[in-house]
């Protein structure tokens, strides 16, 4: 324990509990009031930091010392060093992947396997490897999405069937994808690396979206469509933009390679950017000269910066773009910011006596589990966004977990099995709304169909409960 861990007794739960209370009322009125932008585009961020400054405030109040505070911020912001530069190359490996082709070709032969009488499972394994390249659920319902919700209501389909499968298996991609902002924010908040969380995480996602195809096998078999899905246009779009190659898929083979040789990270992150590199120049010359003059002006835009590739197809159009680097910023802000948040809370004390106020409540792991994806059910419902979803229990319940021993893994496949995919099932959640907006289909429509993310969080519990791969620290 700190010097000031004395002081640190006198501040009761109701004081400890008041910086979390603003941050959840000056959320609660950014989205329900002010439509997100209460303090601008970077609005959840702001709001951190006034909590943060509420936090200090109170500490200085109990005349805990600023140097310990400043100390306990120090040390989360270094803790997120590593996280952060992964971030950045994963911003770059989007534009690398997009300019090389790579991405598009993902999307055409994925697009290549639909037939009516597989329709609904084939799009949830469409959506799943569109999300896995793009890493974005968003992104994946905007582009194919939209795409398969008219397919499936050309054919005869209920639209809340087609886009509950869109939305089960773009979420599914989104999970595991190291191109994800959340799987990389989830082991961030843990304390664990990407690679290590990502592997983890399959022992509960897999068997879910298992469950997930019989459900919509066994729906498909007992559906009449009618029509064609007819998908020529969008295909013939792709292939006068691009030049699309099995052979461009040496480049996810070769970062999925060096993952699986346990190489770090950073290292095979930066070869997949470098090889993506490479592969554009040799494969899609015309798409580098349509974007800039110089072959390295393109390459460094598609690395550092945004850039879009624009085609005859609007939904096309909304894929084929990527933010590089700087469209990571919001999202790195966002960590920056919750470490604050989470540093003053933990330096005056306050995360110590809110876990253990939350923690009276279990007896056993499973209430540990169950106390997690409770807290993240209940932000996603409150504040309305499942980054703070992540971000504030996985602040409030990586000591509890240590003290239980248990591997920081195990709480950041908890944190994604229930904060990342259950935002898209509440209507005023960003996720929920945004889905609706973009599908055209009400959450209360997609809302049963949305299979693979309402099994997430139970399946978390089942194993909890039974005890299955819940790893201790070593």
């Amino acid at each position: 324990m700190t010097e000031n861990s004395e002081t640190k007794s006198d501040l009761k739960i109701g004081e400890a509990m008041l910086p979390v209370i603003l941050l959840m009322g000056l959320l609660a009125y950014n989205i329900f009031y002010a439509d997100g932008a209460l303090l601008g585009d970077y609005s959840n961020q702001f709001i951190l930091l006034i909590a943060a400054v509420c936090g200090l405030l109170l500490g200085f109040k109990h005349k805990i010392k600023f140097s310990l505070i400043a100390k306990d911020v120090l040390a989360n912001l270094k803790s997120v060093t590593v996280p952060i530069l992964i971030l950045f190359l994963v911003g770059a490996l989007a534009g690398t992947w997009l300019v090389s082709g790579v991405i598009p070709a993902m999307v055409y032969y994925g697009l290549q396997v639909l037939e009516p009488e597989i329709f609904l499972p084939a799009s949830v394994v469409i959506s799943a490897i569109i999300s896995i390249a793009t890493g974005s659920s968003w992104t994946t319902s905007a582009t194919v999405g939209i795409a398969l919700v008219g397919i499936g209501t050309a054919l005869g389909i209920q639209p809340g069937m087609v886009a509950g499968a869109v939305i089960s298996g773009a979420y599914f991609g989104d999970k595991m994808s190291p191109l994800s902002d959340t799987t990389n924010l989830a082991p961030a908040m843990a304390g664990t690396d990407l690679f290590t969380h990502i592997k983890y995480m399959s022992y509960t996602t897999i068997p879910t979206l298992v469950i997930t195809l019989l459900v919509f096998t066994i729906i498909s078999f007992n559906l009449e469509t009618t029509g064609n899905a007819d998908l020529s246009e969008m295909l013939e779009v792709i292939t006068d933009t691009f030049i699309i190659s099995p052979w461009l898929f040496l480049v996810p083979a070769t970062v999925v390679t060096l993952i699986l040789l346990k190489v770090k990270p950073l290292i095979s992150l930066l070869s997949g950017i470098v090889l993506a590199t490479v592969f554009a120049v040799v494969f899609q010359a015309d798409v580098i000269r349509d974007l800039s003059e110089t072959t390295q002006g393109a390459l460094t835009n598609a690395i550092l910066t945004d850039v879009q590739i624009y085609t005859e197809n609007e939904a096309l159009n909304r894929l084929f773009s990527s933010g590089g680097m700087s469209g990571m910023i919001w999202t790195i802000l966002l960590i920056v910011c919750a470490m604050i948040f989470g540093g003053v809370l933990d330096g005056i004390g306050a995360l110590a006596i809110i876990t253990k106020s939350l923690l009276k409540m279990t007896t056993s792991v499973f209430g540990l589990f169950a106390s997690t994806v409770a807290s993240c059910l209940g932000l996603n419902l409150i504040a309305s966004d499942q980054y703070l979803a992540i971000v504030i229990p996985g602040k409030m319940f990586k000591q509890a977990y240590e003290d239980e021993n248990l591997a920081p893994e195990n709480l950041s496949r908890a944190l994604e099995d229930s904060g990342t995919v259950t935002s898209v099932l509440i209507p005023w959640n960003t996720c929920g709304a945004y889905q609706s907006s973009v599908l055209g289909v009400s959450v209360s429509e997609y809302f049963v169909f949305a299979i693979f993310n309402y099994l997430s969080p139970i399946t978390t519990l089942v194993f909890a409960a039974l005890s299955i791969k819940i790893r201790k620290r070593i």
